[in-house]
């Protein structure tokens, strides 16, 4: 049997390719880094419903930023200047709206129950905005991707939206299996009076971090 992957017609992307791909995508997904940061604090402070809602509008975002790497909207990225201060400048002034938000909550952490429905789009468009807003996640897919892809096998752009859909995959599913265990994490928080102050002070510490290096972040 081939041992090639199908992408389109009869052209066809090597399984071991497709392997390296997964394994090195867990590994980045895995690394500390403003994503896992985010689903490991929303997932803390308001549970694991919360943070799977966020993780999934992060997720969201990459299909926005492979299709952008794919189209060569990333590359016009990548070449303006102007475009790209634009767009982190914005991001990191976001971050650092949440960040004021985590303050101002009140002192003690929401419970598992009070993530009422109607908070959850507000949670999954936090997360897509969050992403969105980062142009070193278009310049990421725009370096990674390509690494990956066969010229002599089919439509690049094809390959590349196929490739940021195995990312999607794997991405969500290892953020929520962080939502989870983070959430049963906060669960045990909740009960120990006076932390949800510092949780929120936590939360909004990492917000503003992340969003001041953004600011600062080169091409």
């Amino acid at each position: 049997m081939s041992s090639n992957f199908l992408t389109t017609g009869d052209k066809l992307i090597d399984s071991t390719q497709l392997f390296y791909f997964i394994a090195a995508s867990l590994a980045l997904t895995l690394l500390p880094g403003p994503d896992i940061l985010f689903v490991l604090t929303q997932s803390i402070s308001q549970g694991k419903t919360a943070g799977m809602t966020i993780a999934t509008g992060l997720c969201t975002g990459l299909l926005f930023h492979t299709t952008a790497a794919a189209l060569g909207v990333s590359a016009i990225l990548y070449s303006s200047a102007v475009a790209f201060s634009l767009l982190k400048y914005a991001g990191a002034i976001y971050l650092l709206y949440l960040a004021y938000k985590a303050i101002r909550e009140r002192g003690s952490l929401t419970s598992l129950e009070s993530v009422r429905e109607k908070n959850l789009p507000r949670l999954y468009r936090r997360g897509i905005f969050m992403n969105i807003l980062n142009p070193k996640v278009s310049l990421f897919f725009l370096a990674f991707l390509p690494q990956f892809i066969n010229a002599d096998s089919g439509s690049i752009p094809l390959q590349m939206i196929f490739l940021g859909a195995v990312f999607f995959a794997q991405a969500i599913v290892v953020f929520f299996i962080v939502s989870f265990f983070a959430g049963m994490i906060g669960t045990k928080i909740m009960e120990k009076p006076g932390l949800g102050k510092k949780i929120n002070w936590a939360k909004a510490g990492i917000y503003s971090v992340i969003g001041i290096e953004l600011a600062f972040a080169h091409q």
